[in-house]
């Protein structure tokens, strides 16, 4: 089974064929979007890139472009001061579905 390391949004995610991944939104009107990953694990081959690994690609299939993640709420409170802040925030995902490691 083959898995690969992609870099996107900042954030690093481990993906095998067939995934299902939530990342950062993406800009883009395509249906396809292509990685070139950070390392790629082959069974008992292991290839790291340096930084990225040449010729190797990941394509994956935009499912959904925005999603809303859960909210998190982030509380402001001083104690006998009559002060308290309540801030919510709902990140804005897009869910890819991984097609081919090659």
């Amino acid at each position: 089974m083959k898995k690969a390391v992609i870099s996107t949004g900042g954030k690093q995610y481990i993906v095998a064929e067939g995934d299902s991944v939530e990342v950062e939104l993406l800009n883009t009107s395509d249906k396809q979007v292509k990685f070139t990953p950070l390392l790629v694990i082959d069974g008992e081959t292991v290839t790291v890139g340096k930084p990225k690994v040449e010729g190797a690609t990941v394509t994956a299939e935009i499912i959904e472009l925005d999603k809303q993640a859960e909210k998190v709420t982030a509380i402001r409170y001083k104690a006998k001061k009559r002060v308290h802040k309540v801030h919510g925030h709902r990140q804005h995902l897009t869910v890819l579905k991984v097609i081919k490691i090659a």
